[in-house]
């Protein structure tokens, strides 16, 4: 009993280092990454006429989808790290002088990468959408509330979509001389409307253009109608911000991605890049391609994470040759590096051919077979240790 009680404080205090150096790492990174990010999205609040509290919002939420980026290549860092820095001070030693054989050390850290696996799989699967579509639904219902600030003088305004403001003099109050508006209604139909001065006011949290001496004119396909006014208000919250709003595959909700999988299975012959027809809008114009690589890289991109923890383990298992022992580190981090690249890399070639697709979701679970079953070859292994 005191045997087992150390060994678990032991393997509790390797685990804790563990998650130590990748919450450290992780959110370092994630961090960086944001922030790099968040001056991509500037454009918001620069093109767009959103204000810095929308602008703020929407970035945050883009913090999950970064730090499940992040995970697969932090936990490689981290296991290999730690593993190395207990070699290198001897410390491996307590592991074997308690009588823990190597493939019970194997074991243990592959059990330990479940966790992870399953924090991406509840990453993937079920927040980063939810977040995603947050974002996107919180800019589309946002207002235009920045526009004041964005309009120039002799500038063509157009940060809302089908609506394009040119103001030939703007005062530090407020006021506009000189107004130029041009609304598109459909293809066919437009309206302009021309302005000797007017006002910007705000109103229950909405923007209007008070517009004095000017006139409107409706410009259909085959006839024009102007109508002269002296004072009268254009409402700006009818329009949309151009930021797209339409939902992109990765804030879809993972079930509905699965029924929509189910509706091509259905079909007698379908092709990858063939849309589904669906009054629906859950399924309407997506792809079976785009629809399988979805949901490839949330359920089938955080296996590798066991794949790159059996790698990572490998270090405690030095070469028998004395010439690989110089290279034994290097190669076993280029050997996981290049697991990853080759998880992101198989993304490209998926749906090529459906004998391809069956190679690709096999790939993994082929991988963390062959490495485990290797392991237990080179340890020495002995059939009641597993």
């Amino acid at each position: 009993k005191t045997i087992i009680s150390m060994n678990k404080l032991i393997f509790r205090k390797f685990s804790l280092d563990i998650v130590n150096f990748f919450l450290i790492s992780s959110f370092s990174i994630t961090f960086i990454v944001w922030i790099i990010q968040a001056v991509n999205y500037l454009d918001l609040v620069s093109e767009d006429g959103h204000s810095l509290y929308v602008y703020f919002y929407y970035v945050s939420l883009n913090l999950p989808k970064i730090f499940s980026k992040t995970i697969i290549f932090v936990f490689f860092i981290s296991i290999f790290y730690v593993i190395n820095k207990y070699n290198n001070s001897n410390e491996l030693i307590v592991f074997w002088n308690n009588g823990i054989k190597k493939i019970s050390f194997i074991n243990f850290i592959l059990k330990f990468s479940i966790f992870f696996l399953i924090l991406q799989l509840i990453l993937n699967l079920f927040i980063i959408p939810k977040s995603q579509s947050l974002g996107r639904n919180f800019i589309k219902e946002s207002n235009i509330d920045f526009l004041p600030k964005l309009i120039s003088e002799k500038k063509f305004i157009n940060v809302v979509k089908n609506l394009t403001i040119f103001v030939d003099e703007y005062k530090k109050n407020g006021e506009l001389k000189k107004i130029y508006i041009n609304e598109k209604i459909d293809l066919d139909k437009s309206k302009i409307i021309v302005s000797k001065s007017g006002l910007i006011i705000k109103k229950d949290n909405k923007y209007i253009l008070k517009l004095y001496n000017g006139g409107i004119t409706n410009v259909n396909k085959d006839k024009t109608f102007t109508l002269n006014f002296s004072e009268t208000d254009y409402d700006l919250s009818n329009f949309s911000t151009k930021t797209v709003t339409y939902p992109k595959m990765q804030e879809m909700n993972s079930v509905i991605l699965i029924r929509c999988i189910k509706k091509f299975l259905t079909l007698e012959n379908f092709d990858k890049n063939e849309v589904i027809k669906s009054t629906t809008q859950t399924c309407q114009k997506r792809s079976l391609k785009a629809i399988s690589e979805e949901l490839y890289k949330r359920l089938v991109l955080p296996l590798y994470t066991l794949i790159i923890s059996l790698i990572a383990a490998s270090l405690i298992i030095e070469p028998r040759s004395i010439g690989f022992l110089k290279f034994h580190k290097l190669s076993i981090f280029v050997i996981g590096s290049f697991i990853i690249m080759l998880s992101q890399i198989s993304l490209k070639f998926f749906l090529i051919s459906i004998n391809l697709a069956y190679l690709i979701l096999a790939l993994p679970i082929f991988l963390i077979m062959f490495f485990y079953f290797y392991l237990l070859l080179i340890s020495n292994f002995k059939l009641n240790l597993l």
